[in-house]
């Protein structure tokens, strides 16, 4: 997901998409473990995805103060 997107929601969004990626690299995890991911380049991608969107939340958070 670019930046840009997560820019435009708001931060109850941005907490949901937080959930559900940090859900989604679970799964991808899990996977890993019983042999069953084909491409692990997956992993790294959600990782990279969470950290930017806990960024732009904390941008958020730091502006609305």
């Amino acid at each position: 997901m670019k930046a840009s997107e997560l820019r435009t929601k708001d931060v109850a969004a941005l907490e949901k998409e937080i959930g559900d990626l940090l859900k989604a690299h679970f799964g991808l995890r899990m996977q890993k473990a019983t042999q069953a991911l084909a491409n692990n380049s997956q992993l790294g991608k959600t990782r990279r995805d969470i950290a930017r969107a806990k960024t732009i939340l904390a941008e958020k958070k730091r502006a609305a103060k």
